[in-house]
């Protein structure tokens, strides 16, 4: 029988074993969890074309039902880590995705541009729990030796959500229209969120905590935000996810123009280059257990700069080879410092891991809308350049600052 510490951990759980019964549920759940969130997040990223069109908008604005998720999304990984610290990991999970996909049904029919926007920030708030949570309670529940495998196969399923999303809506958008490509996604993020109400296992690495005072609530926010390691970490999620989401919010831009002048079905196939990424954050978890966090973090952004270096090319097949090495890259990164920031928290867990995510979601939020004013001016080589800057600056502040682990 484990005993709650005043901390909300407990002292004497030591983790589900990898291959154990619990173990396959916890990360089936969160995989599930992954898909209903990820799916509809970014859903709409698939259709920004057909958004532009159909509104009589500018790339830039048209990237801002993205953006205003994914602001949605940063402004509500803390409180939804103070809810979980409240009432338990999987109930505010549970509460999140529930009323998230209720809200995707509803949000593609709102009329105007405002209203969408507005719509898809409440959305976004709504989708917060998942990320907020899911890191600090898979560390909670299996063996510490096993952490940086698990966040990364976490990791991993998440990108099956996002390339699911983009999938779906949009062919569904070319035949029918971009509301009814966003809509569907919306009813399987709700089958998904039904499979993680299912399968998730009760919390036993966590007591929810009540009665704290407000210095006791704030307080793992201050020591995380003191720490210049934490601060190295969520600049790796500032830098890389925005200079990411740039890239994937205006290559559809470019592969439907001229030179390339491909379909918007042929266009939504590019996102299979996220089953990449699906590879790449299992293979990163498993590469740090043998050689440590730091060496492949940096060998993962150098194969993201590497790769989208090569998306400048003038040839379709080449852009897309650059994508498919960028992406690969991207999430080998974001498994290795995701799982990083929560693991290495010496106080609150669950808010080192929402500060990861407010970090991670509002350099998405930033650049993914700032790329578009880079497109507009400059094409796509100024795309390009806006992400290997970002990316340089990301591999510098973590050679410099991160330790060896």
């Amino acid at each position: 029988m484990s005993i709650a510490s005043p901390a909300g951990a407990t002292s004497t759980w030591a983790g589900h074993p990898r291959g154990s019964v619990q173990y396959r549920r916890l990360l089936a759940a969160l995989f599930c969890a992954g898909v209903a969130t990820f799916a509809q997040l970014y859903s709409p990223q698939a259709v920004l074309p057909q958004i532009s069109a159909s509104l009589g908008i500018g790339a830039a604005d048209a990237a801002l039902m993205v953006s205003a998720a994914t602001v949605g999304l940063a402004l509500g990984v803390l409180p939804w880590s103070m809810v979980a610290d409240r009432i338990g990991r999987v109930r505010a999970i549970s509460i999140s995705v529930t009323v998230a996909t209720s809200l995707g049904l509803l949000v593609p029919f709102l009329p105007g541009y405002e209203l969408l926007l507005i719509g898809r920030a409440l959305e976004g708030f709504a989708l917060a729990g998942v990320p907020a949570i899911a890191v600090a309670y898979l560390t909670e529940e299996v063996e510490a030796k096993h952490a940086a495998r698990a966040a990364g196969t976490y990791v991993g399923g998440t990108t099956i959500g996002g390339l699911l999303g983009r999938l779906v809506a949009g062919p569904i958008a070319e035949i029918v229209d971009w509301r009814a490509g966003v809509f569907t996604v919306a009813v399987l993020c709700g089958i998904a969120a039904v499979g993680f109400v299912k399968l998730a296992p009760t919390p036993q690495g966590f007591a929810p905590t009540r009665g704290r005072s407000v210095r006791g609530v704030f307080r793992p926010l201050v020591v995380n935000l003191r720490s210049p390691r934490q601060l190295a970490i969520y600049a790796q999620a500032f830098l890389l996810m925005g200079g990411f989401v740039a890239m994937y919010n205006f290559l559809g831009f470019r592969l439907t123009a001229a030179p390339f002048h491909l379909p918007q079905t042929v266009v939504s196939l590019v996102f299979l280059a996220y089953l990449a990424g699906t590879w790449s954050s299992s293979r990163a978890g498993a590469e740090a257990t043998r050689f440590g966090r730091k060496p492949v973090l940096l060998t993962s952004i150098t194969i993201m700069i590497f790769g989208v270096a090569i998306t400048m090319s003038s040839n379709a097949v080449v852009v897309l080879v650059g994508l498919v090495i960028a992406t690969a890259g991207f999430f080998g990164a974001h498994a290795i410092a995701s799982g990083w920031a929560g693991s290495q928290a010496s106080e609150g867990k669950a808010q080192a891991s929402s500060l990861y995510n407010l970090f991670y979601y509002g350099g998405s939020s930033v650049f993914g809308w700032f790329g578009g004013v880079a497109f507009d001016g400059y094409g796509w080589s100024g795309v390009a350049v806006t992400i290997i800057v970002l990316a340089v600056v990301a591999t510098a502040v973590a050679a410099v600052i991160l330790r060896r682990n």
